[in-house]
């Protein structure tokens, strides 16, 4: 069943990415009087094909893209030079075909995380505050460079880290590398220097430092040992046998060994502490005690001209982010391990899907707006490799001859090729379960 739910979520986000990208190839190419010869979801052998005027639509077997074909645009078929061939065209007209296909994509994140804002949408509430460090991990790369309790970091290799959402971006993005820390400890500024950790089967960077939340008890399973221990929804839950509990997935690792052995919990009631003891029973392989706990969020719930302003907003930062990101696998300072496959989206596409519904559409604005910017980089066979080579043309006013252009379209592939081969083997090396990224998981 998880299975099915991973695979059918994966299908259902990357058959509407591809759909929106090629839909605006294909609308854009017929508004300025291109033949489309074919329009294609998947490649390889033909599913189900179905033939309209001069375009045949087709399903193929493998779902990992799409195409639309135009009549004239292959370098290895013969144009005849009639009006209607792709190359006919003036490059304006070119530019608009291929650069639809982006923007498409960069739209639906837009439009379909600003409906999902309509619809209220659970965010960590610490995500937006200063990132003022709570809890500092033992023998983490932050503890051997002297960062205490209380420090306010306030930038990571010089970019400024406002929130706690900055600070996991800037750091999370960078796994196994030298960073410089900046951080504020009584009004005194002060830098240091470490290397961060790479954790979890996504790699991502981390320091060792938290910050001062507790998780809540969202949800007790009657009958379950919480349950008949006493544990109350709303209760904090602060300490597992006196280690200090601050996310979700602390209480999970606290009481995944547990099973059949006691465990003194900790807890905040109506301004109190008190300690609770229980036995976790053995499920799944690990100890648990039938509670749904959660970090403290809030409900972001707009209306239809906020939500759609906070969304540009949203998607203008993360594009951002994904240039960061992009740039820094060629100068070094991201690692090309945080590079996702299908196998990976695939699994994080099945995650959102049975957190919920909105968690799922959030997902999909995320990728589609990566597809989207991805799609614009100057690399030959992508869209923004041939808006590029079209720009050179314009600029040296001669078009260049059609085996220049298979090779550079060649050399393109080639490193396409290289990037699916790098992405296919980090999904293969990390196959497994994400406990830190499964907070919807009952312990």
């Amino acid at each position: 069943m998880v299975f099915a739910t991973y695979v059918a979520s994966f299908i259902g986000i990357l058959g509407i990415l591809v759909f929106v990208h090629e839909l605006g190839h294909f609308l854009a190419a017929r508004r300025v009087g291109i033949r489309v010869l074919t329009f294609s979801l998947g490649f390889g052998p033909k599913l189900l094909k179905y033939k309209r005027g001069d375009t045949e639509y087709c399903i193929c077997v493998l779902p990992l893209g799409g195409y639309v074909k135009m009549a004239g645009e292959a370098t290895d078929e013969p144009r005849t030079g009639a009006p209607d061939e792709f190359l006919s065209k003036t490059k304006w007209q070119r530019f608009q075909v291929l650069i639809m296909g982006p923007v498409m994509n960069l739209l639906l994140a837009v439009f379909v995380l600003a409906g999902v804002l309509t619809q209220g949408s659970e965010t960590a509430l610490y995500l937006d505050e200063p990132p003022v460090v709570g809890v500092v991990t033992p023998g983490s790369p932050a503890e051997k460079a002297g960062i205490l309790p209380g420090d306010r970091i306030v930038s990571v290799g010089g970019k400024p880290t406002e929130t706690w959402d900055e600070l996991e971006m800037r750091v999370g993005t960078k796994p196994d590398r030298e960073l410089t820390i900046q951080y504020v400890r009584m009004g005194a500024e002060r830098t240091a220097q470490l290397r961060s950790d790479s954790v979890g089967q996504y790699n991502f960077g981390d320091i060792g430092v938290q910050p001062d939340i507790y998780p809540l008890v969202q949800e007790v399973v009657p009958g379950d040992p919480a349950d008949k221990a006493g544990l109350k929804v709303g209760d904090e839950l602060r300490a597992a046998d006196g280690r200090r509990l601050v996310s979700a997935s602390d209480l999970i690792e606290a009481l995944s060994s547990k099973a059949g052995v006691a465990v003194d919990l900790t807890i905040l009631r109506e301004g109190a502490e008190r300690h609770i003891r229980l036995t976790p029973v053995l499920r799944e392989g690990r100890g648990k005690i039938g509670i749904r706990p959660s970090i403290p969020t809030k409900l972001v719930k707009l209306g239809p001209v906020e939500a759609f302003t906070e969304s540009v907003q949203t998607c203008w930062a993360g594009s951002g982010m994904i240039f960061e990101m992009v740039g820094g696998l060629f100068t070094g300072e991201n690692s090309v391990k945080q590079l996702q496959g299908p196998i990976r989206i695939a699994q994080m596409s099945g995650e959102a899907a049975q957190s919920g519904w909105l968690y799922w559409f959030r997902f999909m604005a995320m990728l589609s707006l990566n597809l989207g910017l991805l799609n614009l980089l100057p690399v030959p066979i992508l869209d923004g490799g041939h808006i590029l080579i079209m720009g050179i043309e314009g600029i040296a006013r001669r078009d260049f001859s059609m085996q220049v252009k298979e090779r550079m379209l060649m050399a393109g592939f080639v490193l396409l090729m290289m990037l699916m081969v790098t992405v296919f083997y980090n999904d293969l090396a990390g196959i497994g379960a994400v406990e830190r990224l499964m907070q919807w998981r009952r312990p």
